[in-house]
């Protein structure tokens, strides 16, 4: 007998979204481990809100939709809010019933900045490492670092020259040199500079010079450098003006972008420690050794850590050295750090086989997640954002690994 196509509206509904959502399906044990992480980080919520007023969004809504923003790709709050209408399953994982209202997405974004800073998401992130089912997992003798480019949110029209004050001293200024860097030599990601006067970047094009260019009015008006020279140190983003121009190796183009760095255990290839840092050549041998030192503080126990050529440096071996690391860093043809008391060992080269998974979290968050280019400005929000991508593809990889 042939069904009717009759459609009929229930004025009520007794099936819960707990039922709803499939027993085996991937999200529920993401949901475990996420939701334990937020418990014990109530302390830090607590203290970022006040004690009387209007309630807010419960900033474990905000989290849990954020991480549903990254694993699912949804590239807007906008179209978040739009999916947690009629999406059954970001509405359970989020806590949201069948028929609570969805937050306005400029009230979403607003609130949950104040959970975009770098110490909520370390503290996320570590809780979620420190999880019953997830220390297991982790090893804590060898260790592999690398880091990548976060393309900022920032045009080239809006690198301009800075305002000629002597005395000022922002945070838009270039980070002092590192002094383990004896060479002055940068990474495999070399500095956009060419041979323009100064040390400074050259751009030829035809066209106007910069005080006509500040002259010009428009939305998007035609910029033009031949001429004039200009770096770093002498020109800044009016749009962000913590984001730096780099260029990632020679023939590259120079983009105006962050420097992401992630440490991972060498067993399954968890991100135990991130970092953000403005875009240099030597950012990524700083940021290594401030993860080692998060990751295990005072420690007196050998590691190792495997790292490219980029970390081929004396004093950063050196530095890794005295805090009882043994540096597996890929050696250079010449001049090298690294010498046979080091490659002589079988260890070395599986460090230098098992450092390859580092690719892998930076693929991940370009391709799944939003740091190929992020959406949001400055040092501290892009670093947040930064963290809780690293995180999310810590969660991404729980069920299959638990499931073995």
């Amino acid at each position: 007998m042939r069904g009717s196509d009759r459609q009929t509206g229930s004025l009520f509904s007794y099936v819960k979204l707990e039922e709803r959502v499939p027993a085996r399906h991937p999200l529920r044990k993401i949901k475990g481990v996420f939701d334990a992480a937020l418990v014990s980080l109530d302390a830090d919520f607590s203290a970022l809100y006040a004690d009387e007023g209007r309630p807010s969004i419960a900033p474990e809504r905000l989290l849990r939709a954020s991480l549903v923003q990254i694993l699912f790709s949804i590239r807007s709050e906008r179209q978040l809010m739009e999916q947690l209408q009629y999406n059954l399953l970001f509405r359970w994982f989020v806590g949201l019933s069948i028929d609570e209202t969805v937050w306005v997405p400029t009230v979403f974004a607003k609130n949950r900045d104040r959970l975009l800073n770098t110490e909520i998401s370390q503290k996320l992130l570590t809780a979620i490492l420190a999880h019953e089912k997830v220390a297991p997992l982790l090893s804590d003798d060898h260790f592999s670092v690398d880091g990548t480019l976060v393309e900022a949110w920032a045009s080239f029209k809006s690198f301009k020259p800075k305002a000629a004050d002597p005395d000022d001293r922002s945070a838009s200024d270039p980070p002092p040199p590192d002094p383990g860097n004896t060479r002055k030599t940068g990474t495999t990601e070399t500095a956009a500079q060419t041979k323009a006067k100064g040390g400074a970047s050259e751009m030829t094009a035809t066209g106007a010079t910069s005080q006509e260019i500040g002259q010009e009015i428009g939305r998007n008006v035609e910029r033009n450098w031949r001429g004039e020279t200009w770096s770093n140190a002498t020109h800044a983003s009016v749009t962000d003006p913590q984001a730096r121009l780099y260029r990632k190796a020679k023939g590259r183009p120079a983009q105006l972008c962050y420097m992401g760095h992630a440490l991972i255990e060498n067993r399954h290839g968890f991100v135990v420690a991130t970092e953000l840092t403005h875009a240099d050549g030597t950012a990524e041998r700083r940021a290594a050794l401030a993860m080692i030192k998060r990751a295990s503080p005072g420690s007196t126990k050998r590691i190792t850590l495997g790292a490219d050529k980029g970390y081929d440096d004396r004093g950063f071996v050196g530095q890794l050295r005295q805090m009882c690391v043994t540096p597996h860093v890929a050696a250079k043809s010449n001049r090298s750090a690294i010498d046979a008391r080091t490659t002589r060992h079988a260890g070395y080269a599986t460090s230098q086989r098992k450092r390859k998974l580092v690719e892998e979290p930076f693929g991940w968050g370009k391709t799944v997640g939003p740091i190929a280019k992020t959406m949001l400005r400055g040092l501290g929000r892009v670093g947040a954002q930064f963290t809780l991508t690293m995180a999310a593809y810590n969660l991404a990889r729980l069920p299959r690994l638990l499931a073995a």
